[in-house]
């Protein structure tokens, strides 16, 4: 009989926003009590930068490259190895998943994918291996129809309340500051998204025999674009009491300086030549965002990662009120980080600098497993979850598992860890491969593919056929030594007195990655 895991993500969510990894903002006691008592890791990675390939990695334990969902858009296959079904088969696991999966594409107003069905014809499952779902994006509705389950409750039960959500990926001003994507959001806070989830995870608990093993999946949307949480919340903190972020280089000036030495889409994003079409509104162009509307925007999030905080110490309560607190692993992730003010940039995409990658990764072994609190130094990546909750579970792992278990203590072996990214518009075609090593980051630009098919180009996108203004030659790159240069301000790439540790860190990222799966998905939706 194994132990029961309560696995909790987020959206979107910055390393730094936890007060116990240095955040200073958001308030965030509960995941900083799973710390106090668990396990804290530095340097834990995420194996990509956007939605779907994060989480299709957590589901199936596989690097990017092997489930195949190298962007957005991608659908995972129905087929794909699942560990919650792993969990449920091998260890007599109940499974459930509430808030936002998002395997499949969310673009699916026609319900073509099971997400998005599932609501429609009332159903809660079986999906991928959990035996109930509830599902919910970051906002209600879409044109007026509800999406997913939380779309579907709100607008059955409080009508005109998803009026109040700023329109997802708009780029739309509003808030105080006239922000991108962000509004003053009317909604009661117990309408919103973070408390629905949990109320529903507490509903599927309670339906749950005392003595059974359970894996829950709480996935909240937030702190993910649009920036709209309940205006009643808005209180926690004020916009205009807050500093530019540290990663923030300073003036225009400033901010051009330092994306100067790095490849040409970072400073033509600045300057509006290039267009983030992969990682944000295409028409969004952040030299234009004032210092105040980055302001308003960070405070939007810190009040997102309040709730979210405030929402797991409710679910945390009735674990406990249920008494199987000492016998409950509880984990705390996110799929992604966001750029949140850093180079004078917010939203996500072809970046790879530790605001995206580098992840709040907190695994609170249950007391009764005696494990003593730490922290470890070392790599860790999504990869890892699925044969640590096999672990956990008391199964075996499974052969189609890449990663390995997590550590539990410092002084493993543990060396690197592998981010990729592969764009999703055939007219982009842009190539990262990343490896983390030794305290170093390094970041080689495969050659561009613009132009090439990969599926989306079968795709009506209303005859708007996004194209890069850059291309790479394959000869570019990023390297950062991430403890003297938090912030990746200052990219050695070119540098000769890098050339060797450049040399060698390439080398050993492409002969850690795996194999390419063959042929590659197609990418059926924008997103």
């Amino acid at each position: 009989m194994g132990r029961k895991i309560l696995f909790i993500t987020t959206d979107q969510q910055r390393h730094d926003s936890l007060g116990c990894n240095g955040g200073e903002i958001a308030r965030t006691p509960v995941v900083d009590a799973l710390v106090a008592s668990g396990i804290n890791y530095r340097r834990a990675y995420n194996q990509n930068t956007v939605c779907m390939p994060a989480r299709s990695t957590m589901l199936t334990g596989q690097y990017v490259r092997t489930h195949g969902v190298f962007a957005n858009g991608v659908p995972l296959p129905v087929d794909a190895p699942s560990v919650a079904a792993h969990l449920a088969k091998e260890g007599g696991y109940r499974t459930a998943l509430l808030g936002k999966a998002h395997f499949e594409p969310g673009f699916d107003l026609e319900h073509q994918w099971q997400e998005n069905a599932l609501a429609d014809s009332d159903s809660t499952g079986p999906m991928r291996g959990f035996d109930h779902v509830e599902l919910a994006m970051h906002t209600a509705a879409v044109l007026g129809n509800p999406i997913q389950h939380y779309g579907k409750w709100l607008l059955r039960e409080h009508p005109g309340a998803e009026e109040g959500f700023a329109g997802l990926l708009s780029a739309e001003s509003g808030g105080d500051t006239g922000a991108p994507e962000t509004t003053i959001n009317p909604v009661p806070r117990e309408w919103y998204h973070t408390d629905w989830i949990a109320d529903r995870t507490i509903a599927y608990l309670d339906s749950l025999a005392d003595d059974e093993d359970w894996f829950v999946w709480m996935s909240f949307p937030d702190p993910h674009h649009p920036w709209d949480p309940p205006a009643s919340e808005l209180h926690r903190v004020n916009w205009r009491d807050l500093d530019l972020p540290p990663g923030h280089p300073g003036s225009p000036d400033e901010i051009r300086e330092v994306l100067a030495q790095k490849p040409a889409h970072w400073l033509a994003w600045y300057e509006g030549t290039w267009r983030n079409q992969e990682g944000g509104p295409g028409r969004f162009k952040p030299g234009a965002l004032t210092d105040d509307q980055i302001r308003e925007i960070n405070a939007m999030a810190h009040v997102m990662n309040e709730l979210i905080d405030d929402a797991c110490g409710r679910v945390l309560g009735r674990v406990a009120e249920r008494g199987w607190d000492a016998d409950t692993d509880v984990f705390f992730t996110t799929d992604h980080g966001e750029l949140q003010g850093d180079f004078g940039f917010v939203y996500k995409g072809p970046f790879h600098t530790d605001a995206l990658m580098r992840l709040p990764f907190v695994w609170r072994p249950a007391p009764s497993a005696n494990v003593a609190p730490a922290e470890v130094s070392e790599p860790v990546g999504h990869v890892d979850l699925a044969p640590t909750l096999c672990d956990i579970a008391g199964v075996s792992s499974a052969d189609w598992m890449q990663g390995d278990a997590l550590p539990s203590a410092p002084g493993s072996s543990r060396e690197r860890m592998l981010c990729e990214w592969d764009s999703q518009f055939p007219g982009y075609g842009m190539h990262l491969r990343s490896i983390y090593r030794d305290g170093w980051l390094c970041t080689a630009y495969e050659r561009s593919t613009k132009g090439e098919p990969n599926g989306l180009e079968n795709f009506n996108l209303g005859g708007h056929t996004p194209e890069s203004s850059v291309e790479y030659d394959g000869t570019e790159g990023e390297l950062y030594r991430v403890e003297d240069e938090p912030y990746q301000f200052r990219n050695r790439w070119d540098d000769p007195d890098y050339r060797v540790v450049k040399k060698d860190l390439v080398a050993d990222l492409y002969d850690s990655l795996p194999a390419e799966r063959s042929p590659k998905l197609k990418v059926e939706r924008p997103a």
